[in-house]
Order: C-alpha cells, then sequence, then structure tokens
C-alpha cells in the first residue's frame, strides 16, 4: 500500500454548494489523492472534507483547496454556530498506513509554511505539531474566533507560527498531525440552547467531564433545534455509547429527548462496533464477522 495519510481540511462554508464545489475540485484534480467524503452544514456554516493519499500529494491537495477557499470565502461576511477563525479553519493530518506521526508532525509543517509564505494567510500548528502546550488544543488555539483575533494577533502570546500576524478577509488556519477524531452530534426535543450548553460543560474533559471529550451547545437554526456537537479526540478512551447514555441521562434532568444523532464526515469502523457491542451484549463476538472486513 506505501505511505498512506489522511487529510481532514474543514472550510467555512456550508450554504454556498458552488464554492464547496470549487474547493472539492481541487481535491480531486490532485493525481494519488482519492476524495473520501464531503459533508456541509448549512447552520453550522461549514464543510468537513476527507481525502487520502500518499503524503506530499495529499499536502499539494491540502494546499490547492486552502488558496481556493481564502479566493472565495471572506470571513468578514461570515456566520454560523461553529467556532472558526479561518476559510480553511484547520488541516489535520492523521497517519493510516506505513507512516509515523513524527512524519505526519514533519508534513504538517512543510504544508504551515508554505500556506504562510505563499498566501501569506497566519499559521497556527496544533496537536502533535504544536510548538508550545498552550496550542495544543484546537479550541485554545480558537480563542476568541476570528473576529477576537483580529486584534489579539499583534500580541507575542498569539503570534502564529508560520506567516504575517495580520489577518486578511481569509481569517487564519490551523495545521496539525493528529489521531483519528470522530466528529458526533447530539439533537436534542428543545429550542433551548442554554440546556445543550449545560449539557455540553457537564461531559467536556476542560470542565471535569470524559477524558477525551470535547463538547459544545449550539442551536440549529434551520430546525429550531438545539445540539450536543462533539468532538471525540480518542474514541479508545472514551467511546461513543458512554457519551450518548450520559447525554440522553443530563437531558432527561432537564425534561428533553435526544432525537437523533450523527457522525461528521468518517468514523473508524472499530467505534461503530464497539457501540453495537454495547447495545447489543454481544458474546465471543470477532470483528472477522463483518462481512466487508472479509470481502476486503
Amino acid at each position: 500500500m506505501g505511505k498512506l495519510v489522511e487529510c481532514v481540511p474543514n472550510f467555512s462554508e456550508g450554504q454556498r454548494p458552488e464554492v464547496i464545489a470549487a474547493i472539492v475540485n481541487e481535491v480531486k484534480n490532485v493525481p494519488g489523492v482519492s476524495l473520501l467524503n464531503v459533508n456541509s452544514d448549512a447552520s453550522h456554516n461549514r464543510t468537513v472534507v476527507t481525502f487520502v493519499g500518499e503524503p506530499q500529494a495529499a499536502k499539494q491537495a491540502a494546499f490547492k483547496a486552502c488558496a481556493k477557499a481564502a479566493e472565495l470565502i471572506d470571513l468578514e461576511q461570515h456566520k454560523g454556530e461553529h467556532p472558526r477563525i479561518g476559510a480553511t479553519d484547520v488541516i489535520p493530518f492523521i497517519p493510516v498506513s506505513d507512516i509515523t506521526m513524527e512524519e505526519c508532525v514533519e508534513l504538517a509543517n512543510e504544508l504551515g509554511r508554505e500556506i504562510g509564505e505563499k498566501l501569506n494567510i497566519p499559521v497556527y500548528m496544533y496537536e502533535a505539531a504544536a510548538k508550545t502546550p498552550a496550542r495544543v488544543k484546537l479550541p485554545d488555539v480558537r480563542k476568541g474566533e476570528y473576529e477576537g483575533l483580529k486584534t489579539a494577533i499583534a500580541t507575542p502570546e498569539r503570534k502564529p507560527d508560520y506567516g504575517p500576524a495580520r489577518m486578511p478577509s481569509a481569517g487564519a488556519t490551523v495545521v496539525g498531525a493528529r489521531q483519528f477524531l470522530i466528529a458526533y452530534n447530539i439533537n436534542l426535543s428543545t429550542s433551548d440552547v442554554s440546556i445543550a450548553k449545560k449539557i455540553a460543560t457537564s461531559i467536556r474533559e476542560a470542565k471535569g467531564g470524559y477524558k477525551y471529550c470535547r463538547a459544545m451547545g449550539v442551536m440549529i437554526e434551520d430546525r429550531n433545534m438545539a445540539q450536543v456537537t462533539i468532538n471525540m479526540v480518542d474514541y479508545t478512551g472514551t467511546p461513543l455509547h458512554r457519551v450518548f447514555e450520559t447525554v440522553k441521562s443530563e437531558a432527561a434532568r432537564y425534561g428533553v429527548n435526544v432525537i437523533g444523532s450523527e457522525i461528521v464526515g468518517m468514523v473508524p469502523l472499530q467505534a461503530l462496533i464497539d457501540t453495537a457491542d454495547f447495545y447489543l451484549r454481544f458474546e465471543g463476538f470477532d470483528r472477522k464477522q463483518v462481512l466487508e472486513e472479509n470481502l476486503r
């Protein structure tokens, strides 16, 4: 198979199909890259693109997509439920096969330097590629979002790792290397976003909740519905079903039901098997019993 890396750039556009298509086409047109998934959310005004490829090809696809997003997305005009600091908000590299995390960190730095120098976009490195402990976690890098960073970027503690210490209309971009992350949303039978926020606080690692869980409560305007939006940064440490059950229990305290949940982008099969195992109470189940695993 050779060296293979996954890249999951997030773009601050989920409402204009023509803009999304233009960005995605930049990825499609790079030889050696396979597009796996495109997930757009109008309320979040955000699109998550997932592709895999040989490291240099993946880096080229990420750069070209970032350049197109900078051309077509103006953060001065952008509104959405999801936190963001840039047109291309974040670009993580994830090792898939025959490649180490250290190599992904090197690849991330190559891309960050290129974006900073060629596109004049401020770049912050995060997760395994972070230059300082204060920038390991994405929410810490995004503090204040685009609007706050416009002035904060001039301070020493918010100076970018690459690129200019000023904010263009495309904002800034966060680049890094990490393990697989599951973006998971849980929808509630209420329009009271304060309930979603309270529940998110109860499960968030930073507030004493579950390890590897990052969460916030948001309002999905087009469905008049509150949502707990979650990033599980290590599903093996805290499984999806544990978080789901806790959100359901917390929601019941407020007389609210969970009406559904959704995966954004790709998800490892093992995470779903673990969830099925919990609810179905398998005995002696083996992953090799999954038909598609044998067909591969």
